[in-house]
């Protein structure tokens, strides 16, 4: 069973994510896996659809369906607050990645920069054909 502090927190997450239960679509799907015949023949397995996003859970983490509804809820906000972050993210990515490109080696950078750039011309330069003496 899940607490009442639990579940509030669950809410806030959702509020957070802006997921309304008059947006969600619940249906209940036969369990498998480990935990015996029981868990095989009731219906725990939560599958949530969340219309707006697009973003459909499934939770069958424990033989109780109430824990798997809140636990499903949780998976859905949590879920599609990721997927907005990751946007936000890449975008920084983005800028960051120019703000890098852009910025003046120090000299000590430039320095080992240009040596190490030397020396792979030099190796390379060993790979060549020996020019033949006449």
């Amino acid at each position: 069973m899940i607490s009442p502090e639990k579940i509030d927190s669950i809410r806030a997450l959702m509020e957070e994510a802006s997921v309304y239960e008059e947006d969600l679509e619940e249906t209940f799907i036969l369990g498998g896996g480990p935990g015996g015949q029981k868990t095989n023949k009731t219906s725990s397995v939560v599958r949530l659809s969340h219309a707006p996003s697009g973003v459909a859970v499934k939770c069958g983490e424990t033989r109780s369906r109430e824990t798997n509804r809140w636990l499903a809820r949780r998976m859905l906000a949590e879920t599609i607050l990721e997927r907005e972050h990751k946007r936000k993210s890449s975008a920084r990515q983005a800028r960051e990645k120019i703000r890098r490109q852009k910025r003046r080696r120090s000299r000590r950078q430039k320095e080992r920069m240009l040596a190490d750039k030397h020396a792979h011309s030099e190796k390379k330069a060993m790979r060549r054909q020996p020019i033949p003496e006449s």
